[in-house]
Formats: structure tokens, sequence, C-alpha cells
């Protein structure tokens, strides 16, 4: 054959081989998911066969130097170690994770609603009508609550427990709301429609309550802070329970089985990122917002700075690998 037959006829597929190389470069640890990446092994196999056939046959220097540039770089990525796990880890957290919440945002805005639009409801009802707070809480838990924040309390949101010993109970405890929002969603979605609801009720109606007594500026002080990662996680948490409950209800076009495994890797990455979220969480809670002595400007300043970055994060985060590789 000769070379401007052989080059005429796949000239095209070394055109797309060398954008889809140039765009897996760019990326610090790309995915191999796509459909190109998929079938690459075979282009690359075809692509050495091509500089094996222009050799043999004596074609010019410019195609075979151009080929065995792209059996180069092909081998780079087919053959490249694995990253480390901590990077691959990290690299998830980034970009994957972000990407992952923004492709499911429906099931996410959905979860907001029933956490926040419960939460609301009872701050206003609580604040218009104060007696409604002992139909959610006893009085002993009321109690409590009044001593955790009185504005008098040095450590706010606690009554006792050293920061590092609080740390610990908060990762326990947000994790463990976090986990029932998510396991809950295999429940038809019922499960976590309740716990997103129910923590909204209970969010709100506390706040009205402090609110109310005077208490409500030392309990804004300890939560405005850590909560962009906290309320954010038990969202994502409760949208990954509800892809599962919707998905088992209605599982589209695939088998219901194949349909349920797809949907419960999607909510396995979910709730892996919304954990992390709650171990900052609990950092931030445990050796910063129970602290009674910084000023105002300094606890809001900083609250709006990590829900700025909480929301970039998740709005932006992998942004320039949405297309996939």
């Amino acid at each position: 054959m000769k070379q401007e037959r052989f080059v005429a006829l796949h000239t095209h597929e070394w055109d797309e081989l060398e954008a889809w190389l140039r765009q897996v470069e760019m990326r610090p640890q790309p995915t191999m998911r796509s459909p190109q990446a998929v079938s690459f092994p075979g282009t690359y196999r075809r692509l050495c066969h091509h500089l094996a056939l222009a050799r043999a046959r004596g074609y010019s220097r410019e195609v075979t130097e151009r080929l065995q540039r792209i059996v180069d770089r092909g081998h780079r990525l087919l053959y490249r170690p694995p990253a480390p796990r901590w990077q691959r880890a990290a690299t998830f957290l980034v970009a994957g994770f972000p990407r992952l919440v923004r492709k499911e945002w429906r099931c996410m805005a959905l979860a907001a609603a029933l956490l926040y639009l419960p939460a609301l409801f009872c701050l206003v009802l609580v604040t218009l009508r104060p007696e409604f707070a002992h139909n959610v809480f006893g009085s002993t838990q009321l109690n409590d609550f009044e001593q955790m924040y009185d504005p008098g309390n040095e450590h706010l949101g606690r009554s006792s427990g050293t920061d590092l010993g609080m740390f610990g109970y908060y990762i326990m405890n947000n994790v463990s709301i976090a986990f029932r929002t998510f396991a809950s969603g295999l429940v038809f979605g019922i499960g976590a429609v309740y716990v997103l609801a129910t923590n909204g009720v209970i969010f709100g109606a506390l706040a009205g309550h402090l609110d109310n007594i005077g208490y409500g500026a030392p309990f804004w002080r300890f939560v405005v802070a850590h909560s962009s990662f906290e309320l954010t996680a038990i969202v994502i948490s409760g949208g990954a329970g509800l892809r599962l409950g919707l998905t088992l209800l209605a599982p589209g076009r695939q088998r219901r089985g194949p349909a349920m495994v797809a949907a419960g890797w999607v909510g396995a990455q979910l709730a892996l990122g919304a954990f992390a979220m709650l171990v900052v969480a609990a950092f931030i809670e445990a050796f910063w917002s129970s602290v009674a002595a910084f000023p105002d400007w300094l606890k809001y300043g900083s609250a709006a700075l990590l829900w700025a970055f909480v929301v970039l994060w998740l709005w932006r985060g992998g942004a320039r690998s949405d297309d996939g590789a």
C-alpha cells in the first residue's frame, strides 16, 4: 500500500488518539472509565501495528516519527505505575467527590429541602409559639441545652469534656447520623426522608427556643462555623440514601439488581466523602466552635470563609475534568 493511501486511511484515528492523549496528560490523576479509555488498549495495539508496517514498508521519516511519538505517549499512559493511595484519596476528595455531588444534584437538592425547610418552619413556629419546643424536647433536654449555651459557659455547646475527647465524640455522633441517613435510604427512600426531616425539626426547634430565652447568640456562634461541613455532609448522605431508594423504586431500563449495585457504588463514594467532611466538622467543632473567648467578628468571619470554601469546592472542584477521560 502506498504511503499516501495508508496515511489517509488512518490519520483520522491518529488525530483523535493524539487529542485524547493531550487531554489525559493534562490531568494529575486521569480517570480511565470513558469509552475512549476502555478501548485504548486495543487502539494502542493497532497503533503499534501501524508503526511496524510503516517501518517495514519504508515510509517517510515524518510518518514513522509521528507514530513513534504517539506510541511512546501511549506506552507511558498504559504502563504507568499506580498512584500512591494517599494521592488517589486526595484526588478523589479534591475533584472526584465534588463532581459526583454535582452529577447527583437532583437528589442533593431534594435532601437539602428535606433538611432545611423543616428547620426553617420550626424556627419560625417556636419563635411565634415558644411552647411548641416542649413538644419536640423533654424538660431535661431543654435544661441541658440551656446549660450548654449559657452565655457564661466557657466552652460553648458542651458542659464537660476535653477538646480531644469531644473531638472523638463529635466524630462518632456525626458519622452515626450520616450513616443512618444514608443506609435508611434502602427502605425505598422513606428512611432517608424521615431522618433528614427529623434533624431539620430538631435543629430549628432548638434554635428557636434558645433565641426566645436570650441564648441565641452563643448558639449561633457555636454552630455557624462547623455547620458548613456538618450540615452539608448530612445533606450529601441524605442525597446518597435517596438515590438508593429511588433506584429501588424505579431502576429504569436496567434490572433492579445491577441498578442497585451501580447506585450502591455511587452512594458509597458519596458516603466516603461525607465522612471526610464530618471529620473536618468535628475538628472545627471541638477546637474552634466551642471557644467562647473569640470575638464575634472572628467567629462569623471564619464561618463565612468556611461556607464559601465548601460552596466553591462542591461547585467547581474537578470542573476541568467534568468531561471525563
